[in-house]
């Protein structure tokens, strides 16, 4: 029997199915869940970091500096006959960059406390090896189960 032909629009609709199908398969793996609740919780903390930034760190350093950081701006001057002159937040760039650093910090200890812990498991000492009677009674048990 010869194999029939399948037609363009067949083999465009059996393209897609496989596409579907390696997507479920990758979806399902736990990487990918895994990959989820990370980000979930990166977008929580970085909420939680730009608040502290914004409503904390950003404030005290204007107090100690005797600045305040979110009047930092520079007004453009309006072009073409635009109704509203552009502005350059620099304040809340100085927001940005203080969140990036302490995003960057918290980051490099959890790298730091995950390289530590990895250490320790790598020092751990082999097994002791076992004496030549017990290795052999070992052997023999394996041999007897078969």
């Amino acid at each position: 029997m010869a194999k029939k032909e399948k037609t363009p629009k067949e083999h465009k609709v059996g393209k897609i199915k496989s596409f579907f199908d390696e997507f479920k398969t990758f979806a399902v793996k736990g990487n990918m869940l895994d990959m989820a609740v990370g980000m979930i919780v990166g977008g929580a903390f970085t909420a939680l970091v730009t608040s502290v930034v914004t409503h904390i760190a950003t404030p005290l350093i204007g107090v100690l500096i005797g600045v305040d950081f979110s009047a930092w701006y520079i007004t453009l001057p309006s072009l073409f006959g635009n109704a509203e002159p552009g502005i350059l937040a620099i304040g809340l760039f100085m927001n940005s960059i203080i969140s990036f650093i302490v995003v960057a910090f918290v980051v490099f200890l959890f790298v730091k406390a995950l390289n530590k812990f990895r250490k320790k498991e790598e020092e751990k000492p082999p097994p002791p090896k076992l004496s030549a009677e017990v290795q052999l009674l070992t052997e023999i048990r394996d041999l007897l189960k078969k």
